[in-house]
């Protein structure tokens, strides 16, 4: 298996999100959105259950973690004058596409850090660390796409803003098979990346909407992970 590949596959995500908004796909929006919640569940369990027991293995591993928290947070809430997960439904300046794109490119580089160092430790780890990246690939996607347009940007660089995030997860894959710092730290590092990303964009998207689909999309991503490691498990090592 190799990481590149799935960083590709979880880039597409990208795109596929930023199409449905372009194309204006009022059904898409809301599937995505429950996406959102699953991947949520997915990533929260991915992380505490998976990534972290992994990466603590290293002594140094928890200042990585909070390391790569504390840089999301930077990147997307200090130097990113406005961003939230999902779609922009209110008109923006031109540069907050920009800065969305900033803020945001620092994030899914780290979604390719952590496939790529989910390979390293082993190929049950990679493959659970790409579900829970290309679930919220998505709504990224949208968020991406959305903001663009709300600036007045056209779709074409709406599309070409997703498909820039996508490149970073690429990027990310690549530098970490060649930079030893990374490939030391990069689970530690986007462990603190994804668990930012889950508890902090992505639960507060849909804390505040009511009823049981969004409930259970969430508890049902949580759910969904345990189910996949104990398939990964068993199907795995047949390969």
């Amino acid at each position: 298996m190799t990481p590149l590949l799935f960083a590709v596959m979880a880039a597409a995500g990208n795109l596929l999100g930023a199409a449905v908004v372009v194309r204006h796909a009022r059904r898409g929006i809301r599937v995505i959105e429950l996406f959102l919640a699953f991947g949520a569940g997915f990533m929260a369990a991915t992380v505490i259950l998976a990534m972290l027991p992994e990466a603590f293995l290293r002594p140094d591993a928890p200042f990585f973690v909070l390391l790569g928290f504390l840089a999301v947070h930077l990147a997307q809430h200090v130097l990113t004058p406005h961003f939230h997960f999902g779609e922009e439904t209110h008109r923006v300046s031109a540069s907050a596409g920009v800065s969305a794109l900033i803020g945001l490119s620092l994030h899914t580089f780290f979604d390719g850090v952590a496939i790529a160092s989910g390979f390293m430790v082993s190929g049950e780890l990679g493959v659970l660390v790409f579900l829970a990246v290309v679930l919220h690939k998505l709504p990224e996607g949208v968020t991406m796409a959305s903001v663009m347009l709300a600036g007045g940007q056209g779709k074409r660089k709406a599309m070409a803003a997703a498909g820039g995030l996508g490149l970073a997860t690429v990027a990310g894959v690549l530098l970490t098979e060649v930079m030893s710092p990374l490939a030391a730290h990069g689970l530690g590092l986007s462990a603190g990346v994804t668990l930012y990303v889950a508890a902090s964009n992505l639960v507060p998207e849909f804390q505040s909407k009511r009823g049981w689909p969004t409930a259970a999309a969430f508890f049902g991503g949580a759910l969904a992970f345990m189910l996949t490691r104990i398939l990964l498990e068993r199907w795995l090592p047949q390969l």
